[in-house]
């Protein structure tokens, strides 16, 4: 399957085959009929990435404020990781699309194969031959739609919302401010909607193609003398009722201009992305102004529940919602309330993409919308795609289920070169991502179909998807005969684990978790030292604030924090003081959205050791993260955020200080991989990875009941 993508380090635009998308849950599979360019957003992602370093760096100074922060914490060779990372990734672009529907997922009941569907969603809705949406980014069209206009399904549904949020009534007047594709589709709404339109464009050929086509009532270029005056003696004295403002640009002239003409008590909509720092006086403060933000599609945008999980919202309570925009844009379409035709004004065959693009960033000449036109004739392929050389299989043959940012900075990287080690598959959900990490650390393949990382060619596999495939994954990997090294948690449900315990005895492969910081050369050094007495541990960990609709803390995909950050913890005082944890009690402070992420845990272990995990959200991001206190027959030890570990004893207290921080990830994938050369054992013992998987689902419970102790 062909994709257009781009790389943000280089700005090289490239047609690249990959591997065919992953059919999940509740989505589709579509074969494109046509996308569309949209000329602001991805026209400025697009020259971002052709500027040099030091251009990029001016554009994104919260991303450069990021990587300074990683460097102070994290050292130089991490930072170095993650900005390539970002930088030599496939992106992919493109986000409004329609075609046809030639497969569908589990769970899906309002379309068929065959049915004709327009597709919205960065990520979902590229510029790629084929794609897969979740439903809720999927509208059906009519057996006889019009495919190329049906494609400008995301833009129209910007553009409905923008509307929306104006809420205009028949005979009102409104001003488009900023006429490209945002604008003109607003234009078209409006007046369908049955009100008076006047567009603005600092574009004297933008006013005149809204003129011809008949999308505005009146037209004006923004240096018109006595502006303000002609939209006043337009709308009979009175003022705009509201102003759409569908321009980009970092100029305050359009919110002040708004401000101008608008009637009092009037209402601006800022649809495109402009800086709102308007002047208070003389107009928005005496007029009472009403400023409104339109969220691009709509109700549901960036709702983790609507969009991945097709929940939708009940329509007596959410009238429009994204999906309904765009159906609604889409009605207008078939019924011909508006002729959306004209802003075609260039179309490409999508193997000449980049020349697409070439016209947006260089601006040769003039231009509205730009469709690219796909090969329906083309049969989709879903074979693995070769990308290096085929290595003879060693001892040790690895795969990859999932390959994010940090199996691409922890796990690949340290994987140790070895000729009894050999990198066979990667499989992830997005096949740019499986083409680049499979091509960079020289895997023989990348693939979307589980069955070629689960072969005979693997014998070991990694696991780094998100949390809730965890144990659906473990266990498929465990009864296809491999050994499994899973990022944690282990899983999410207590009936997964009791799966995974059974197909790991009737396999007897080894089963290795994520558990990194047992393997901090800190932690190695401490261990040395510390005698068999029982011990008191305190592990203080200031986690920082992840927001509600983050997916870590959907319960059903992330787990919450317990499962998804706390094992750690666990493991950390279990392998310290030498013994399984028997007991746990857990207190958390109360929060409105009930998240338990800033807990007390009290452990108790087999061998009269006890520990607390002091797991705090709510602190100030100033201070280190993870602090460490150990305690045992007259001997105390400090860590302090892995960069520093003090041992007091008889004496004077003996200190090691790291340059870097360094929590044993390296350390960690290496005592893996060298363990299955070894002898074939995982250097973490399946009875402590079972262990700290109870140990989360008790913690949830004791929390429950108020604090009560539970026995693990």
């Amino acid at each position: 399957m062909q994709q257009l993508t781009q790389k943000l380090g280089s700005g090289d635009m490239v047609i690249q085959e990959v591997p065919y998308p992953q059919l999940g849950k509740g989505m589709v599979i579509v074969k494109n009929h046509y996308s569309i360019i949209s000329a602001g957003t991805e026209g400025s992602t697009v020259q971002a990435a052709r500027k040099s370093l030091i251009g990029k760096a001016k554009e994104r100074p919260q991303q450069v404020k990021q990587v300074f922060d990683t460097l102070k914490k994290q050292g130089p060779i991490q930072t170095y990781r993650a900005v390539m990372k970002k930088l030599d990734a496939y992106s992919p672009l493109g986000y409004s699309c329609a075609g046809e529907i030639i497969e569908v997922g589990e769970g899906v009941t309002e379309f068929e194969v065959g049915d004709k569907v327009a597709c919205a969603g960065a990520g979902y809705a590229n510029h790629a031959e084929i794609v897969s949406v979740p439903i809720n980014l999927c509208v059906k069209l009519d057996s006889n739609a019009n495919l190329k206009d049906a494609a400008y399904n995301t833009l129209g549904a910007i553009s409905m919302q923008g509307v929306r949020q104006a809420d205009l009534r028949l005979g009102e007047s409104c001003v488009v401010i900023g006429l490209g594709l945002l604008g003109q589709l607003a234009a078209l709404i409006l007046k369908a909607s049955g009100v008076t339109v006047i567009g603005v464009d600092v574009s004297e050929s933008a006013v005149n193609q809204a003129l011809e086509n008949k999308v505005v009532d009146l037209g004006l270029t923004r240096d018109t003398a006595g502006i303000e005056e002609q939209i006043l003696n337009a709308t009979n004295g009175i003022g705009a009722d509201a102003v759409i403002i569908a321009a980009a640009t970092s100029s305050l002239d359009p919110i002040n201009f708004a401000g101008a003409i608008t009637r009092k008590k009037g209402k601006v909509v800022v649809l495109g992305a402009v800086p709102t720092g308007f002047d208070r006086d003389p107009f928005w403060y005496r007029k009472e102004l009403e400023l409104k933000m339109a969220c691009s599609y709509g109700p549901g945008r960036y709702d983790l529940n609507y969009e991945e999980k097709g929940i939708d919202y009940p329509v007596a309570y959410v009238r429009w919602t994204e999906k309904r925009n765009m159906e609604a844009f889409q009605s207008l379409i078939s019924t011909n309330r508006i002729d959306i035709g004209y802003l075609t004004t260039h179309e490409f065959d999508f193997d000449n993409a980049k020349q697409a693009f070439d016209l947006v960033v260089e601006k040769t000449e003039p231009f509205t919308g730009i469709a690219l036109k796909y090969d329906i004739a083309k049969t989709p392929s879903k074979d693995a795609i070769v990308t290096s050389d085929a290595q003879a299989l060693g001892k040790i043959n690895i795969s990859f289920i999932g390959a994010g940012s940090y199996a691409q900075g922890n796990l690949l990287p340290n994987i140790p070169e070895h000729a009894d080690i050999s990198r066979v598959g990667v499989l992830t959900n997005t096949g740019t991502t499986s083409k680049r990490v499979a091509e960079k650390f020289k895997f023989q393949f990348c693939t979307s179909e589980e069955a070629e990382v689960l072969n005979d060619k693997t014998n070991t596999v990694f696991i780094a998807t998100r949390h809730d495939s965890h144990g659906p994954y473990v266990l498929k990997a465990l009864q296809a005969n491999k050994h499994v090294f899973v990022e944690k948690p282990l899983c999410l449900l207590e009936d997964e684990l009791e799966q995974i315990i059974e197909a790991k005895q009737a396999s007897n492969k080894s089963v290795m978790i994520g558990f990194n910081r047992r393997f901090s050369p800190l932690t190695q050094k401490l261990k040395k030292v510390l005698g068999n007495n029982p011990m008191t541990m305190i592990y203080r960990v200031n986690a920082g604030a992840i927001p509600k609709d983050n997916w870590i803390q959907d319960m059903e995909i992330g787990g919450g924090r317990i499962h998804g950050e706390v094992c750690h913890f666990i493991d950390y005082l279990t392998y310290i003081n030498g013994s399984l944890p028997i007991k746990v009690s857990a207190t958390a402070i109360p929060d409105a959205n009930q998240l338990n992420d800033t807990i007390n845990v009290l452990l108790q272990f087999e061998n009269g050791s006890s520990g607390v995990i002091a797991y705090y959200s709510n602190g100030s991001k100033s201070l280190t993260k993870e602090y460490i206190e150990v305690f045992s027959a007259g001997f105390s030890a400090v860590i302090d955020d892995f960069k520093v570990l003090k041992l007091y004893g008889k004496g004077k207290p003996n200190k090691t200080k790291l340059i870097n921080q360094n929590k044993g990830q390296k350390e960690m994938v290496e005592a893996f991989v060298n363990g299955l050369l070894k002898d074939g054992e995982a250097p973490i013992s399946f009875n402590e990875v079972v262990a700290v998987t109870k140990t989360c689902f008790s913690i949830i419970e004791s929390i429950k009941r108020g604090g009560e102790q539970i026995d693990i």
